[in-house]
């Protein structure tokens, strides 16, 4: 080929330079000392070598310049052969099309932009129509779409009459074109769909002749006159939205609301996502279908909230437009059918796919569902349905379908593209479709339900996006003329404000001008007479598309959850004002499993953790003060422990148990009820028995009324030094002193007696009676009882108190600041400041 080099070509080049380049150096080497390498006026004659070498240099060079050239050479002809030829040399965006839907008489006005793709200038041109044939079926509508370039005879005859000039078109350049074209002049035939291609005719330099130079194409719905019958169609329009409340609140009566962030706000003001949904949707024959979730944040924004991204937050700023918003929603669903999803919009599959395993987790399904009632009927005034579950993108299989009946679904919405046809239905069949246990599938219909999930940002997208959704309801109705058959649209769950936009267009211009279409609400196309021949076996679990299963909550998500709602539930058991807690907290964790986290699985588990950290920080709020060790001077005392509640609210339903290591050692009593007003602590007393010295460690630890351990345990030491060696010297000696006694008086009544049978001995050999004895003085004589003299001994068993001069020791008064009370007995009230541990070796109430 001309101007490309060829492969030995370029080596030839290569080795001649190398060569050059390589014999310079030696040729020099050659040269005599101080000769001249540079012509001068006064330079000698080269010598042989010399002109050898300056030849080798010069042929070098000459060879690199030539290798330079035919690259570029082959660098351009190889850009010029990618570059955009014949048809694709420019690009034409069919800005807007009206009517979308034509009627006879009307004017179709046809505008756009030209933009020359090429290196090369388009010269002055026009812009044309053709009209292709009628497509009366789906699968030639999708041959059309998916055509590039311009095919003669495929796209139709030119529309004569009706041109726009268009000028020079630079390389790069875009230029601006509109005609209008009555319909009559399009030359239509019976109904059916139309091709419409627009084109550009011109020429440029390299191809100096006029041809189509770019082409685009759409689709004209086309309809003679009304259907018979028409095709029941219902759109749903989903208010859905990603969750932004926390489960934080603040500690004020009105517990005001903390966000993540405040995108809300920006969504639903003007000219956001929502607001456009609201206001587009509030003339349009549309189901709406709305996560409770969504209204309870925005009722929350209508007062005062706060925005926390880290550790510090901020104000709110969206007040106004909630209001606003909230206002235009009402008057939007008035008179409509409002269709509740359970409250966040949970993810059904990844409840089917990975929760089930996990004990509790479909818990809390039915309840979101009731919650998902309640929530729209205080918000919105108006009684919503919640017999519909609508899992992502519609996927279904046998446990999805399970999941969203446990939760009191009777109706589930899939997708045509899960739920396929197998047995060769050669048109669209009706939505409905009992699938068993009473249970119906509403299958939407995959291309029309996915026609705006593209990019619609750009004027020519959205108006061919609108076209072919027209494009295909008309197909589908023509499908079997004398059949009515009901099909459902499912869009996307957050279309964006474009797709919102192209979405209203198209459902305005099917109840304007269509004529084949009538709009039912979302109920009355699940109670439509089901088409025999559809398919009613639901897909098994191989059929779920794998693409989705990857975006599913993992298991441990699921773990994590359990285990939050499992420490709420012990939590709350012991609060007086639940209400104050459980509902923030139980909407977070609905929140949890929310659709908005597909494909979102960082995000999701910062939230998760975000949960779980705050309620591990509210339930640390309630716990026992760390004690210093104690000491027992006595056989019996009363051990304080102190119960700190930091928390706005009283607690109660806990109690406090005390263990020690030596039960032989220590003994202490029965566990104690707790009971703590908001942001105070309380002492609770427990009376223990010493039995030995030694040093023995008391656990502390707070349960719930089950049973369970509530926060972790607290221990401390105990040092018994009540039973000391004098104590037992004194109860040895006492010991003694008594058996001593009792010898003394043995000894004396025997004595007495002897004495007594001496007289009566005498009495009788002189024949006397003896004289009646006077009452004996059975008192002991100071000299006869020495016990006397020092005081009577202590009883056996007894001890010597601790405030003994033998023994000093504090009086209750002196430890606790109380008199002292009896075991088992709550000390006073304490204010929270006074929380702290006690000195080291304190001694305990006795």
């Amino acid at each position: 080929m001309r101007g490309t080099p060829t492969a030995p070509a370029r080596g030839r080049l290569r080795r001649a330079a190398v060569s050059a380049l390589v014999s310079v150096p030696l040729l020099c080497a050659l040269l005599p000392a101080g000769t001249a390498t540079a012509a001068s006026p006064d330079a000698r004659p080269q010598t042989r070598p010399q002109a050898a070498a300056q030849e080798a240099v010069r042929t070098a060079g000459a060879a690199r310049q030539d290798a330079r050239q035919q690259t570029g050479a082959q660098l351009t002809a190889q850009k010029r052969q990618n570059a955009p030829t014949g048809s694709r040399t420019t690009e034409i965006s069919l800005d807007r099309l009206t009517p979308s839907v034509p009627g006879k008489g009307d004017t179709l006005t046809v505008s756009g932009t030209v933009t020359n793709k090429s290196d090369r200038a388009v010269s002055s041109g026009e812009i044309g129509l053709r009209v292709g044939p009628a497509m009366n079926s789906r699968s030639a509508i999708d041959e059309v779409a998916r055509r590039k370039g311009y095919a003669p005879g495929a796209d139709g005859t030119a529309v004569d009459g009706h041109r726009a000039k268009t000028a020079l078109l630079p390389a790069g350049v875009s230029r601006k074109f509109s005609m209008k074209v009555p319909v009559g002049d399009l030359d239509l035939g019976g109904s059916g769909v139309y091709q419409l291609s627009v084109t550009l005719t011109a020429h440029t330099k390299a191809q100096p002749y006029d041809q189509v130079m770019g082409v685009e194409r759409t689709f004209l719905p086309w309809r003679t006159s009304a259907s018979s019958p028409k095709t029941k169609l219902t759109y749903l329009w989903p208010l859905v939205s990603t969750s932004h409340l926390t489960a934080r609140t603040e500690s004020d009566e009105q517990q005001t609301s903390v966000f993540r962030d405040d995108d809300l706000a920006e969504a639903i003001g003007p000219g956001g996502r929502l607001q456009q949904m609201v206001e587009l949707g509030a003339d349009l024959p549309v189901t709406w279908v709305v996560d409770p979730d969504l209204l309870a944040s925005v009722d929350a924004m209508t007062k005062s909230y706060e925005v926390r991204t880290g550790d510090e937050g901020e104000p709110g700023k969206g007040q106004a437009a909630a209001r606003q918003w909230l206002k235009d929603l009402q008057d939007a669903v008035r008179g409509k059918k409002v269709v509740a999803l359970p409250f966040a919009d949970p993810d059904l599959a990844s409840l089917a796919h990975r929760g089930r395993a996990v004990p509790g987790a479909l818990s809390r399904l039915r309840p979101a569902t009731e919650l998902a009632s309640d929530t729209v009927e205080v918000i919105l005034h108006t009684k919503p349905s919640t017999d519909f579950a609508w899992p992502y993108e519609g996927a279904l299989d046998s446990s999805v379908v399970q999941v969203a009946t446990s939760g009191g679904a009777h109706h589930v919405i899939g997708r045509s593209d899960s739920f396929q046809e197998s047995g060769g239905v050669p048109y669209t069949p009706t939505a409905a479709r009992p699938i068993g246990g009473g249970t119906t599938a509403v299958v939407a219909d995959h291309r029309l339900s996915t026609a705006f999930d593209r990019d619609l940002s750009g004027a020519g997208a959205s108006t061919q996006a609108v076209q072919q959704f027209l494009a295909e309801t008309l197909a589908i109705a023509d499908q079997v003329p004398n059949q009515q058959r009901s099909i459902v649209v499912a869009p996307q769950r957050m279309p964006t404000g474009s797709q919102v936009r192209a979405m209203a267009q198209a459902v305005e211009a099917l109840s304007g001008g269509g004529g084949w279409t009538q709009a039912v609400d979302l109920t009355e196309a699940a109670k439509a007479k089901p088409d025999p021949a559809a398919r009613r076996t639901v897909p098994g679990g191989g059929e779920y598309p794998r693409a989705l299963r990857g975006q599913e909550l993992p298991t441990s998500a699921f773990e994590q959850i359990q285990r939050t709602q499992v420490k709420l539930a012990d939590f709350s058991e012991i609060l007086s004002r639940k209400d104050r807690v459980m509902p923030p907290f139980g909407n977070a964790i609905d929140r949890e499993i929310s659709n908005s986290w597909r494909g979102e699985r960082t995000d999701a588990a910062n939230f998760r953790a975000s949960v779980q950290s705050y309620l591990d920080d509210l339930t640390e709020e309630v716990g026992l003060i760390p004690k210093s060790d104690l000491t027992l001077s006595g056989r019996s005392a009363t051990i304080p422990v102190t119960v700190q509640n930091n928390l706005r609210q009283d607690v109660n339903g806990l109690v406090l148990r005390l263990t020690s290591s030596r039960t032989i050692g220590l003994e202490v009593g029965d566990e104690q009820p707790v009971v703590v007003t908001g942001g105070h602590s309380q002492s609770v007393k427990f009376g223990s028995t010493a039995k030995a010295n030694g040093l023995t460690t008391v656990t502390a630890q707070l349960y719930t009324k089950e049973g369970k351990p509530y926060g972790p345990p607290m221990t401390f030491q105990v040092k018994v030094t009540s039973i000391t060696s004098t104590v037992l010297l004194v109860i040895a000696v006492g010991v003694l002193l008594v058996v001593l006694a009792g010898i003394r008086m043995y000894t004396q009544r025997k004595r007495r007696s002897a004495a007594e049978d001496a007289t009566a001995e005498a009495g009788a050999e002189t024949g006397t009676a003896p004289e009646a004895p006077e009452a004996a003085d059975t008192r002991p004589e100071p000299d006869a009882d020495a016990t006397g003299s020092v005081g009577a001994a202590p009883a056996a068993g007894s001890v010597r108190e601790p405030n003994t001069p033998s023994e000093p020791s504090s009086s209750p008064s002196e430890v606790s600041g109380h008199p002292p009370e009896h075991p088992g007995e709550r000390g006073a009230d304490t204010s929270g400041e006074s929380s702290g541990p006690r000195d080291t070796g304190e001694k305990v109430d006795r």
